[in-house]
């Protein structure tokens, strides 16, 4: 999402200049045309001007490569998860690039080479079907897990084809359960009925793009006959079933109706109808524990009983009996904040941050009726990040997985019912982080408020201002950026004496919902000054200074790119915008744009459409400003946020005189790239960039 320099840049420059002359910029409605003829040619000159300068320099070939070592790498870790007595794992590497989805014993997977048994191979799938399968997850019926539903994407689109699979026999289940392509989601009822939120056609999705009606199919229903269970509006987000199912045997179905992107209505579906539950409204559910729902809030909540439970806390409700007080598990402290919460046969496992640093708690609930639940803490790695791999509730054990910025990824266990925890085993080192270290810095925001981030550097780094430094945020959604195990960041940025850091910027979850709520909708701007002012406190420590600071986001972090790009153009030396939004004042209108209004405020609310108009990037481009040349990346099957946000912002550049790189992948949804060779093509475009932009001028 930057920079513009000198000589070093020259080749690119012209690249761009020369496709324009041979493909004159489409109109706005051509380049929104997703797959129309106009606006794929333009892509493409614009895709060939990028290759042509950026992978013409010496370093791509060997950036490419160590990129693709490292997310090929038979080393990594294989995340466990538990399933009708065995432990599973989908893995990708260079004999798998789509992936296949194996099981192992638990004993075997304890061991230092575990002996896996592939149960589908998705790249033997996809050659036999013709087809880009990528494999997004699977929905199994619980507590056994024998019989799932596995989610199929083309080319990595939301969108899935969903087919029943019988992982004992290792095959599809022949005339079993099958659903073709749509957003859509299901849930089991029973081993013979399904519910599902799908495109019934006739104006069933909501404005975003989703689901809003439920209906339950029977097996060997056609599924145009399936009953409708319940239905939301066409103003909500989304509507989908959830199952749930605890150690003790309790099933609970519930659906919900997300009306907005933080606001949702929880349903239990019984045999008598769907009744409506008593809950805060701003809430993630984790799980059941002995027929209570696991939750946590995201708002202050009354209970019926008159008890006031502080936003960010964990609590055991009963679903059935509302009258029963909810149980306080945790509430955190200003400094701390929530990641995860796994539910194991009779304890819950929480994962959170204390000032950005990872810990975890184990709680167990009381023999006696609404006792106290006794907690734990565990004794883990500092300077980390500590996330669920799984919980098992049938043997109680529980899977940890740890990483920090320069600790490799290591995988622990845990034992609910004791407390004891075990590392497993350990991901050697991909990249060479011997000679750097950690610091956590605190800036100073535009209304005084710390921000905390981090910087990755060389012990023996000389404090002149001279250091090329990435810097990276997100800032939306209450998504927290914490320490993160990243190899190709290692190899192509680091191990050249670059500097990385990670801005913990409000709008984030790294302290909780009220970190979230501050940079939500009349708060955006709040979230681009702390991450300017983070920038300006590398500058007063002498890390760094403008042209050698390079910036990188994607999605909402790609709109922050896009906003600082505008705004503060002379911090920058580099920008690189990955799959954004840009266009701010027509976001709801895009792709699934509709369902964000609950972060970013809407168009038809007056003050909320005056925050758009002042920080929305593609209408604050102008010809008289100098930009730093930007690195633009989207995927044309996202269909998510979509490309037409960073085809619009490049269009606009070269439209102003203006030069930048354009990368647009065919395939990759709104992860941007669908396998490990077209990551490894992405990100050695980036490096290259990036060393151009900022270490050329040393």
């Amino acid at each position: 999402m930057r920079g513009v320099r000198r000589a070093v840049v020259a080749l690119g420059l012209w690249a761009v200049s020369a496709s324009a002359q041979t493909t004159p910029v489409p109109s706005t409605a051509a380049l929104s045309q997703v797959d129309g003829g106009e606006a794929l040619a333009w892509v493409r000159a614009r895709n060939d001007a990028t290759f042509a300068a950026l992978q013409a320099d010496a370093r791509y070939q060997p950036f490419y490569d160590d990129v693709l070592a490292v997310t090929q790498s038979h080393d990594r870790l294989a995340l466990p998860q538990f399933m009708d007595g065995r432990i599973w794992n989908f893995w990708q590497d260079d004999q798998h690039p789509h992936g296949i989805w194996r099981a192992t014993s638990p004993a075997s997977f304890l061991q230092s080479r575990p002996a896996w048994t592939t149960r589908l191979d998705i790249d033997a799938l996809a050659r036999q079907e013709h087809r880009n399968w990528v494999f997004k997850g699977a929905e199994c019926l619980s507590p056994q897990g024998r019989f799932c539903m596995v989610s199929l994407s083309d080319s990595g689109e939301d969108a899935t084809s969903e087919r029943e699979f019988d992982t004992r026999a290792a095959m599809f289940v022949t005339h079993g359960f099958a659903l073709p392509r749509s957003k859509q989601s299901v849930a089991w009822v029973d081993r013979d009925t399904l519910l599902v939120a799908r495109d019934w056609g006739g104006g069933s999705l909501t404005s975003s793009g989703y689901p809003f009606i439920v209906r339950r199919w029977a097996r060997g229903q056609p599924i145009d006959q399936a009953q409708e269970v319940m239905r939301g509006a066409p103003t909500d987000v989304s509507v989908g079933p959830v199952a749930l199912t605890d150690g003790d045997g309790h099933h609970m179905v519930l659906i919900r109706r997300g009306v907005s992107f933080f606001d949702d209505r929880y349903a239990r579906v019984d045999a008598d109808g769907v009744h409506e539950l008593a809950l805060p409204h701003r809430l993630d559910l984790w799980g059941l524990l002995r027929g209570r729902l696991i939750l946590s809030i995201n708002e202050p909540f009354r209970a019926d009983t008159g008890a006031i439970f502080a936003a960010g806390s964990l609590l055991s409700v009963d679903p059935v009996k509302p009258d029963h007080a909810p149980q306080l598990l945790f509430a955190p402290s200003p400094r701390q904040a929530l990641n995860e919460v796994g539910v194991s046969r009779g304890a819950v496992v929480v994962t959170l941050f204390d000032t950005v640093r990872g810990r975890a708690l184990l709680f167990r609930p009381s023999d006696a009726p609404n006792g106290p639940w006794a907690s734990q803490t565990l004794e883990l790695p500092d300077m980390a990040t500590v996330s669920l791999a799984d919980a098992s509730p049938a043997t109680d054990q529980i899977f940890l997985h740890v990483e920090g910025y320069i600790l490799p990824p290591q995988l622990w266990t845990v034992n609910g019912k004791t407390g004891v925890s075990q590392l497993v085993r350990s991901e050697p080192a991909l990249f060479d982080a011997t000679t750097l270290v950690v610091d956590q810095n605190w800036a100073k925001s535009s209304d005084g408020t710390a921000i905390p981030y981090f910087v990755v550097h060389r012990r023996d780094w000389t404090l002149s201002g001279t250091t090329p430094t990435l810097m990276t945020a997100y800032g939306g959604f209450q998504a927290s950026y914490t320490p993160t195990y990243a190899p190709e960041i290692g190899r192509v940025w680091l191990a050249h004496g670059g500097a990385y850091v990670v801005a913990n910027i409000r709008g984030g979850g790294e302290f909780g919902p009220s970190w979230h709520e501050a940079g939500r909708k009349a708060g955006r701007q709040k979230v681009y000054d702390d991450f300017v002012a983070v920038a300006r406190d590398l500058f007063a420590r002498r890390i760094t200074q403008p042209r050698f600071l390079g910036i990188r986001g994607r999605s909402n972090g790609g709109l922050l790119m896009g906003v600082e790009f505008t705004q503060h153009p002379a911090l920058w030396g580099a920008v690189i915008i990955g799959v954004p939004l840009l266009d701010m004042l027509h976001y709801e209108t895009m792709a699934a744009g509709a369902s964000w209004a609950d972060e970013y405020g809407s168009m038809s609310v007056p003050a909320e459409k005056r925050v758009l108009e002042a920080l929305s990037p593609l209408q604050h481009l102008s010809v008289g400003t100098a930009y730093p040349v930007p690195f633009i990346f989207t995927s044309t099957r996202d269909d998510r946020v979509g490309p037409v946000h960073a085809r619009l912002f490049a269009a606009r550049l070269e439209a102003l005189g203006k030069p930048f790189f354009y990368y647009e992948d065919t395939e990759g949804g709104h992860s941007g790239t669908a396998n490990a060779a077209e990551v490894a093509h992405e990100r050695a475009l980036e490096g290259v960039y990036l060393s151009r932009q900022l270490m050329d001028q040393h």
